[in-house]
């Protein structure tokens, strides 16, 4: 086996041209195919990022049927043990409590529907960030009696920072919902939903408006690990019971899940494309040194090598070249992925406004993640070494006679 392995190394390197060819063309395979699928996969990773983090958190508890009828009659009692509870199952990282209700608010001429939630503003801000949303005025205090508005809503309604509204819904048991409420600051989403049909105020400002004291509408929760979602949410169901009903984002917003599946299956047969042709540019690789070689392989039958023996050396030959290619290939994609993941491409024209409709961000990150490198590595390595079944193949039916006249 030494004296093989030496064989092989010495051929690798005696033709420093060959080699590097076929090294050249699997690190270009894996780069390709490593920026597709980092590219894909980092879309999707943003789409579940807008959604958990501007909106519904990886999971949400609320009173049971609350999902199917969303009206603050619905609301359960926020006690402390509760809360407590559920902040301390194992992977909950942070809770939010909500309060809301659909409600008119009218500016000086205009009037528009909204959902108004009302947030604890400290516990808020840790789940989904929503300070940094504020583009104008500034963020609600713990006691705060204003409003804040997205930027399309407030556009639409002609009102800014320091002007009120009139909030005018339904409350509590069929209470009248009806207040004045000074606008505190703007904040801006990245898509369109959001920016013209939300409004935040305190908790306390919420209860006094609707008269659901001591009330929540939603829980909102972020973990640690979102592998683990559905097996926290069962855990969860299981303590709650059947007075509360217990949703992950997927059951939330099937319509994503349903865009995400159809879109990675698309993407795959794009990949598969991408890999067929990369399989054909290997394959040409290893035909054109296949032929070269073929004086070479009648030489050491005619003298004496056993074809197995010949077998095995071109095999190993094909895993060194392979793996070289797969490493390099890989180094040399971490760079531009790193790269597009810390800068994302930003879309434009039509492509931006049709992504902008589907309620995502018009910019096209890069995943990076180890698994994304490991497993497109092992594909382009399997695809070269099938490739390197071509010699073998021919070895076995070589006549070395005719091999060292022809070749």
């Amino acid at each position: 086996m030494g004296m093989l392995a030496s064989l092989v190394w010495r051929n690798i390197w005696r033709n420093r041209r060959r080699s590097m060819i076929s090294i050249a063309s699997v690190v270009f395979a894996v780069v390709l195919a490593l920026c597709m699928r980092s590219m894909q996969l980092g879309f999707y990773a943003q789409a579940v990022s807008n959604v958990v983090s501007f909106q519904t958190g990886y999971a949400q508890v609320h009173a049971s049927g609350f999902d199917a009828d969303r009206s603050v009659d619905r609301s359960f009692a926020a006690g402390d043990s509760l809360a407590a509870m559920i902040a301390g199952t194992d992977g909950v990282t942070n809770t939010a409590p909500r309060l809301e209700v659909f409600a008119l608010v009218a500016g000086d001429r205009l009037t528009d529907g909204a959902m108004i939630i009302g947030i604890d503003p400290a516990a808020e801000d840790r789940l989904t960030g929503l300070a940094r949303r504020v583009t104008e005025g500034e963020y609600l205090a713990a006691d705060d009696k204003g409003i804040l508005l997205p930027a399309g809503l407030a556009d639409h309604l002609s009102a800014s920072v320091g002007d009120t509204v009139v909030v005018l819904g339904q409350g509590y048991h069929g209470l009248t919902a009806a207040g004045i409420f000074e606008i505190r600051g703007i904040v801006e989403f990245p898509t369109p939903d959001l920016n013209a049909g939300l409004g935040f105020m305190t908790l306390t400002s919420a209860r006094d408006l609707t008269g659901a004291y001591g009330r929540l509408t939603t829980l909102a929760l972020m973990i640690s690990d979102q592998s683990a979602l559905d097996e926290i949410a069962q855990s969860l169901r299981t303590e709650l019971g059947d007075s509360f009903e217990v949703l992950t984002w997927k059951q939330m917003m099937p319509e994503l899940v349903q865009f995400i599946q159809t879109d990675n299956a698309s993407g795959m047969i794009m990949l598969m494309i991408v890999y067929l042709v990369i399989a054909f540019g290997i394959l040409g690789t290893t035909l054109m040194m296949t032929m070269e070689r073929t004086h070479e392989f009648g030489v050491l039958i005619a003298v004496g090598m056993k074809r197995s023996w010949l077998r095995w050396m071109l095999i190993m030959e094909s895993i060194v070249l392979s793996f070289f290619g797969a490493v390099v290939g890989a180094l040399a994609a971490v760079p531009i992925i790193a790269h597009f993941h810390a800068h994302p491409l930003q879309m434009s024209g039509s492509a931006a406004e049709a992504t902008v409709a589907f309620g995502f961000e018009p910019i096209m990150p890069f995943l990076l993640e180890p698994g994304i490198f490991v497993n497109q590595s092992l594909v382009i390595l399997a695809i070269a070494l099938a490739a390197s079944l071509y010699p073998v193949i021919r070895i076995a039916h070589l006549d070395p006679v005719t091999a060292m006249h022809e070749g």
